[in-house]
């Protein structure tokens, strides 16, 4: 299971939201590279960024803090926030080099687009974030509600031919009060996808229960910058194969 702690870029910051509310944030650091590089120290292989700014936009704001993570680590980075067209896709994954994007919105409304990616770039290095608020897919940032039901656009992408979601349910992202187990247990239970989970993560018990429940990944973000997890420890954890990182 892959360990992924996260690092939310806004205005070259590295902050959290409390619901995706952007309007409640704090700011964790003025240097997300030095984050960065303390997050390989400790023992991570894999880096979990979300461009704030271009999920709200759909621009590359943070574009030179990205390219200085994946310059001066070895991180295998995955990024999300305001890919919606070829051009970004083609500037993270080829110029950059990032290991995955995310697609989140344009997954939702283009879905061709998503299937030309899919067999252009591969699967493994295009992920779907999906996220859900009240039991429908949230896109721009969390800031629209669609009338997609979360577990049919599940499906569909299933159909379409994508391998790994990163399933957010926002009513916990950022609260610190554990996962929502119940809709991922549903998703694994109708699907076959790759789910990572994110948001929510208190301690390390939800660890352990997402690699009980074998799900391909979970993402650690409030819960380390507020003290509530030792990512060493959790990564040392791993490595001694009880739950391996894929």
């Amino acid at each position: 299971m892959e360990i992924i702690p996260a690092i939310d870029l806004q205005n070259g910051e590295a902050v959290r939201l409390y619901k995706g509310d952007y309007d409640k944030k704090t700011v964790y650091s003025k240097n997300p590279l030095e984050i960065a590089q303390k997050f390989e120290q400790m023992g991570a292989k894999y880096l979990h960024l979300v461009d704030l700014d271009g999920a709200k936009l759909g621009q590359t704001r943070n574009l030179e803090i990205v390219r200085k993570i994946k310059d001066q680590t070895n991180l295998k980075i995955e990024i999300g926030g305001g890919i919606r067209n070829l051009d970004t896709v083609s500037l993270y994954l080829e110029q950059i080099g990032v290991e995955r994007v995310i697609l989140g919105t344009a997954a939702a409304e283009k879905p061709d687009f998503l299937k030309e990616l899919l067999v252009k770039y591969g699967l493994s290095r295009i992920v779907v974030g999906v996220d859900i608020r009240e039991g429908f897919v949230s896109t721009s940032g969390w800031l629209e509600k669609t009338t997609l039901p979360y577990l049919s656009f599940l499906k569909d992408l299933e159909k379409i031919g994508v391998k790994t979601v990163i399933v957010t349910d926002i009513s916990k992202d950022g609260t610190l009060t554990g996962p929502n187990f119940e809709l991922y247990d549903e998703i694994s239970k109708e699907t076959s996808l790759d789910v990572i989970v994110s948001g929510g993560v208190k301690d390390s018990s939800d660890i352990q229960r997402a690699a009980d429940s074998d799900f391909y990944g979970i993402i650690v973000g409030k819960a380390y910058y507020e003290g509530k997890i030792n990512l060493e420890k959790e990564f040392n954890h791993a490595n001694k194969k009880n739950y391996p990182l894929s």
